[in-house]
């Protein structure tokens, strides 16, 4: 190969793998490392994508309930393995048809495109079975509020993630009184 060819395809080549290496970071930064799920910033890319091709799409806000009680019960593993184990809930739920995110502490967020009353209880009802963690069985509740877009005045996914928040805090009020779920 000639001098000036091997000159010119060696940056290329360098800036290649600077790009490989930039795109992977990008990507581990939009990934929670504790749970795999996607972060704020990537989760609300691949929201707002998934709601302009499904207008009848559903947000969800997960929050664990007692999260507290049982870190300091059972020590911060067994916390770390509840929102893993939420986590891993909250994916398998979402399958092919959403997307997951973790937003920080023990809350989540999803979207679906097409949400009806019995996935909603199904989700519910694998977010309140219990972890089996360290030869015990420790006890995980979870509300979660929904707001399906096509339902608001204004397809946006900042009003859709304000709307399951309260649908989301109604239900945990409910559930202090032997209710989970809103909608």
């Amino acid at each position: 190969m000639e001098a000036h060819i091997a000159a010119s395809i060696l940056p290329l080549l360098g800036w290649a793998v600077h790009g490989g290496i930039l795109a992977r970071r990008l990507a581990s930064a939009r990934r929670d490392p504790l749970t795999g799920l996607h972060t704020r910033a990537g989760w609300t890319a691949r929201a707002e994508h998934l709601l302009r091709r499904h207008p009848n799409a559903t947000v969800l806000l997960v929050d664990l309930d007692h999260f507290k009680t049982l870190n300091d019960t059972h020590g911060h593993a067994a916390g770390d393995a509840a929102l893993v184990e939420t986590a891993d809930r909250l994916r398998i739920w979402c399958g092919r048809d959403g997307t997951a995110g973790r937003l920080g502490g023990d809350e989540f967020v999803a979207v679906v495109q097409d949400l009806a009353a019995a996935d909603l209880d199904a989700l519910t009802a694998a977010l309140h079975r219990p972890l089996h963690y360290d030869g015990m069985s420790l006890p995980l509740a979870a509300s979660v509020g929904a707001c399906t877009v096509a339902e608001l005045p204004v397809p946006a996914l900042s009003d859709a993630l304000a709307a399951a928040d309260a649908a989301m805090y109604a239900a945990k009020g409910r559930a202090r009184r032997g209710s989970r779920t809103s909608r």
